[in-house]
């Protein structure tokens, strides 16, 4: 069998592919095929697939908890569980960064110390006590949601929550010169507008049309009230600051959503 680059088939859809294969490198433990630049000019590119990749976490996410219900386990245990899914599938890469702002903005007043702190694997308080709220919380809202809502809401927060990652990669400055978030460079307008506009539809495709407008408005405060802090706090974003804006963003729709339907 020919390998997919080598066969006949329109440079457009051969860079989506490769696109969607990066970003799901990036932001999943699943293993796939990329080339071994990944990780220079062409990531930026690939950020235009984010929100795609998203959408797919959120389904499979979805999936796992209405198994799970429906083989009879209670609501929130199932949220639990699909939950604990989810971070096994992405390597917990999202939670990992929420924990290391956590830490790294609550530990210290220098923002050199702020960076150390954040770059050190191991878990403080502050990180403990946000991880801890934010899994309560998407734990809340996802087993409070009906059950017809709970893939659609996923999909959409998921998808939204990533979206959001391009845009600040494109626009803030970066605090430190090296790390992930540095490494994965700048997405240019096209793929900015392009993941945006995705998320977007994702969203429009999977809620009604006033809770995709108000979750599209609610992962943009989201993601502008983790960068202001990370703006104060450290002069600019990293690779953990996107991670707390995925994070923040996710749980900010699923609130919502829970909200409004359940």
């Amino acid at each position: 069998m020919m390998d997919w680059q080598t066969q006949t088939i329109p440079d457009h859809v051969r860079d989506w592919i490769s696109d969607v294969s990066l970003a799901v490198a990036l932001l999943t433990r699943i293993p796939v095929r990329h080339p071994d630049d990944a990780m220079s000019d062409r990531m930026a590119r690939a950020q235009r697939a984010f929100p795609l990749v998203g959408a797919m976490i959120g389904l499979a996410v979805g999936l796992v908890d209405r198994c799970l219900l429906a083989i009879g386990i209670p609501q929130l245990a199932a949220a639990a569980l699909a939950l604990g899914a989810g971070a096994a599938l992405t390597g917990a890469l999202h939670e990992d960064g929420l924990a290391d702002v956590g830490d790294g903005f609550g530990g210290s007043h220098d923002r050199d110390e702020k960076l150390a702190i954040m770059r050190d694997s191991r878990l403080g308080t502050y990180g403990a006590l946000v991880l801890m709220t934010g899994f309560v919380a998407r734990l809340a809202a996802l087993a409070s949601l009906p059950t017809a809502a709970i893939i659609p809401a996923l999909v959409a927060a998921h998808a939204l929550a990533r979206a959001a990652i391009p845009v600040l990669a494109a626009t803030m400055p970066f605090a430190r010169d090296d790390g992930l978030g540095k490494l994965a460079g700048r997405p240019d307008a096209t793929s900015v507008i392009i993941a945006v506009g995705i998320g977007v539809v994702i969203a429009l495709l999977c809620l009604p049309a006033a809770n995709a407008v108000l979750a599209v408005l609610v992962t943009a405060t989201a993601a502008a009230v983790v960068t202001t802090l990370a703006s104060r706090q450290i002069g600019g974003v990293t690779g953990d600051v996107f991670g707390a804006v995925e994070q923040v963003a996710e749980t900010a729709v699923l609130l919502m959503l829970a909200a409004r339907l359940s």
